[in-house]
């Protein structure tokens, strides 16, 4: 009954997932079935303790977030929790030996969402490392599947895609996160006065992120290439987007992706995948540095 009960667990944290985020759904649905699994539980573990601190506003949201935090880790000393989510996640720390240090840095930054409200670059630094960069070494500790040498090899690439992710995530919602959250988590950048020479210095920190991500892409074990190759994809027309508005624009609206263009985006980069194979080459990367230049 055990094996009913996480599997029931399990697909709890795929639900989330996608009710929560098409692109990555989409990504995942092409990595290879075994992988399928693990990621809908880092998923889901990530998206709940990010609800507790952007959504859960009429509760106190520092004690939901120690209980969250206790949950977890009694959840991966026991190997069990009677919540779905936490028991997702504590049997793919345990099963892919995912660092505590790890979860430490991702559960610390959804604390500084509690308190942080402008960056300087230390905590900009410390706050994209928690929240996107470990995100993507858990992850990678599941494509490598137990291989030191590959994971050691990826580690930094996979640091940067993440950070490159987050950086564009922060420009997309720019002006929700100040005016809903009163946080600017770029570091002196004044929300009120954003120049087009600020936007541009963001950029060609994004890009250069982006560069050193996509050369970690190439050397992902198959399986999984493919899936982190469809989530650059996304984020790089969404970058490709904002790179060509103007930074008045960026503070008055949220950029998006239509889920129509999306799936059309993804599913073409697919077929082409299938029938051309995985491009060595990153093409848009370097039209967008030759456009900044």
């Amino acid at each position: 009954m055990l094996d009913l009960y996480e599997h029931t667990a399990l697909e709890c944290s795929k639900l989330i997932t996608r009710r929560y985020s098409t692109s990555f759904s989409l990504g995942i649905r092409t990595l290879h079935k075994r992988f399928h699994a693990p990621i809908y539980a880092i998923y889901g573990f990530v998206r709940y303790a990010d609800e507790i601190v952007d959504t859960f506003h009429e509760h106190d949201k520092k004690q939901l977030l120690e209980r969250f935090r206790a949950d977890t880790y009694r959840a991966i000393e026991e190997g069990i929790s009677l919540n779905p989510v936490l028991h997702s996640f504590q049997w793919v720390v345990r099963r892919y030996g995912i660092e505590r240090p790890l979860i430490d840095a991702f559960l610390h930054s959804m604390e500084m969402d509690l308190w942080l409200k402008r960056c300087d670059r230390q905590s900009y630094e410390t706050y994209i490392y928690g929240s996107a960069e470990v995100v993507g070494l858990m992850c990678l500790r599941v494509f490598c599947e137990g291989d030191q040498v590959l994971y050691d090899l990826l580690k930094e690439p996979a640091r940067r895609l993440g950070a490159a992710f987050q950086k564009i995530n922060f420009l997309r919602d720019l002006r929700s996160d100040y005016v809903e959250r009163g946080r600017t988590y770029f570091p002196n950048i004044d929300f009120e006065h954003f120049s087009e020479d600020e936007k541009k210095q963001i950029e060609a920190e994004i890009a250069a992120d982006f560069q050193a991500g996509y050369e970690g892409i190439c050397h992902l074990p198959e399986g999984t290439r493919l899936g982190v190759y469809l989530a650059y994809v996304y984020y790089t027309k969404l970058f490709d987007k904002i790179r060509k508005l103007p930074a008045s624009t960026i503070m008055q609206e949220r950029v998006r992706v239509p889920n129509l263009h999306k799936f059309l985006l993804l599913a073409g980069s697919y077929l082409k995948n299938l029938f051309v194979g995985f491009p060595q080459k990153n093409s848009f990367l370097q039209e967008a540095q030759s456009v900044q230049g």
